[in-house]
């Protein structure tokens, strides 16, 4: 007996939200997801009861904008235990261990989604317990424990029970817009949380490196004399112009970036189509410079929270932690392994003009090079990881291709022939556009960006906005043309 006849009574129980029966229409579907939109912020301030909300809850620190994550809030986890199970199951199914085949056995689709949820209970659970009950990172408010009469125990178990249905309405608030709504739940939850930061940082935003004003309304202060940064021109000038004050390199490291990501959207090998059947029936299918999309990219940063995360785990719990291993200052490592596999998150940690620096140049600079390694190899692994899993890699790309009765014109109408084809093309941007994108993140840590969102969360932002954008011209084209319905599937 194998382990799916084993675990199919419970996979397939899985709760999982319906599917509809009829086609819906755009605006219902548009209606649908500004309702779970409007909940996720709701959801985002309503905050934890029994926490000491005056005590800092930034477990995830500059990676909670990449997880959604409502810090002290019901969202506390985000979509983390979300992408964590992803990780789990597309390393296993890029192994092969599970023996699935979820592109053609109907009971295996199942399987797969069943065992999905599974897995992020679990994750729930192995984030959310040790957030609680290890280190104080969510520290109990003591008159609530008094005024219930439970203990600091009990309400440590109030605030995870908390945190696991916030976790539970997380992914079946992303399943209903993937199945009721437009795009990717998880996608609308990044984005909505990003865009905060961002609008913050142009407007106001105290919380981001001690900044009182966002740009706009520095800029407004610097030409009405309220703020004064010396001569423009002279080094002080310059660097209060650039960097702290005026805040000109994050804008532009911010615009660049749009306009990167947008270009590179829009780059792109078109193999031609014909259709054998129809006459004059053609087509072009178009592989993208960033084929996987930007998406792989949480998996690789995801990787990189948890690592922080445990490092604060093994601080709070070890009476001393080895100096080999990590030394803490205000909560950020300084020294140790755990230095050097921490991200550069900001110019200030590697300008030593700007006094954030006190390490040697060698040690930034061997912290800068494994940053760009990890991000730049993470990218092209989990870029080809996430073409196989979700059915995007040459043999799943031609067999979708030769059943929709197309053909590549000057050669036979063969699903093998097809595949040779985008195995020249696939498998090389695939690699080339996760590298680019792991370039592209630490880049723009490096230099800065509005609202210090992070080169990451500003990459995904401007990807799953023009892939949504994409979605809905779909849609709407499918709603004036309805028999275009077939054709899109």
């Amino acid at each position: 007996m194998s382990w799916k006849d084993t675990a199919e009574p419970v996979l397939v129980r899985m709760p999982a939200v319906r599917k509809p029966d009829r086609h819906i229409p755009f605006k219902r579907k548009l209606a649908w997801t500004a309702g779970v939109l409007l909940l996720y912020f709701f959801l985002t301030n309503v905050m934890l009861f029994g926490l000491d909300i005056t005590r800092d809850q930034a477990v995830f620190g500059r990676f909670s904008s990449i997880l959604a994550s409502g810090q002290g809030s019901v969202l506390q986890l985000g979509i983390g235990p979300i992408v964590t199970a992803s990780i789990v199951l597309q390393l296993l199914g890029g192994a092969n261990l599970l023996g699935l085949d979820t592109q053609n056995d109907p009971r295996d689709q199942i399987l797969y989604q069943g065992l999905q949820k599974l897995l992020v209970l679990v994750m729930i659970c192995l984030t959310g317990l040790p957030m609680v009950f290890a280190g104080n990172f969510l520290p109990v408010d003591t008159q609530v424990a008094q005024s219930l009469g439970v203990g600091t125990a009990g309400v440590q178990w109030l605030i995870f029970a908390q945190m696991f249905v916030g976790g539970l309405l997380i992914l079946f608030m992303d399943e209903v817009i993937s199945k009721w709504g437009v795009g990717s739940g998880i996608g609308l939850f990044i984005v909505a949380g990003i865009s905060q930061r961002l609008v913050g940082g142009l407007l106001t935003h105290p919380a981001i490196g001690g900044q009182q004003y966002g740009i706009i309304l520095t800029w407004i202060r610097m030409a009405t004399g309220a703020v004064s940064i010396g001569p423009v021109f002279s080094s002080e000038g310059l660097q209060a112009l650039l960097f702290t004050q005026g805040h000109l390199l994050q804008l532009f490291t911010t615009l660049l970036i749009f306009a990167i990501v947008v270009y590179a959207e829009s780059v792109r090998v078109e193999i031609p189509l014909s259709n054998a059947r129809v006459k004059g029936a053609r087509g072009r299918f178009p592989v993208k410079l960033i084929y996987a999309s930007v998406l792989p990219m949480i998996f690789v940063r995801a990787i990189q929270a948890n690592i922080q995360f445990l490092g604060r785990i093994l601080r709070a719990q070890l009476d001393s932690m080895p100096s080999w291993l990590g030394v803490y200052a205000n909560g950020r490592p300084v020294e140790g392994l755990f230095y050097y596999l921490a991200p550069i998150h900001s110019p200030r940690d590697w300008m030593w003009f700007l006094g954030g620096v006190t390490q040697p140049v060698w040690k930034v600079l061997l912290r800068m090079g494994i940053d760009l390694t990890f991000m730049i190899v993470g990218g092209a692994i989990f870029a080809i990881f996430w073409v196989e899993t979700a059915d995007m890699g040459p043999e799943s790309t031609a067999q979708q291709i030769h059943s929709s009765g197309m053909q590549i014109p000057g050669f036979r109408q063969n699903v093998g022939v097809i595949e040779k084809v985008l195995e020249r093309y696939i498998p090389q941007v695939t690699v080339l556009g996760g590298a680019l994108v792991g370039l592209l993140a630490v880049l723009a840590n490096m230099l800065g960006t509005i609202g210090g969102v992070g080169g990451t969360s500003l990459l995904l932002t401007v990807s799953i906005t023009y892939k949504l954008y994409e979605e809905i011209a779909e849609e709407q084209l499918m709603e004036m043309h309805p028999m275009m319905r077939q054709l899109f599937g």
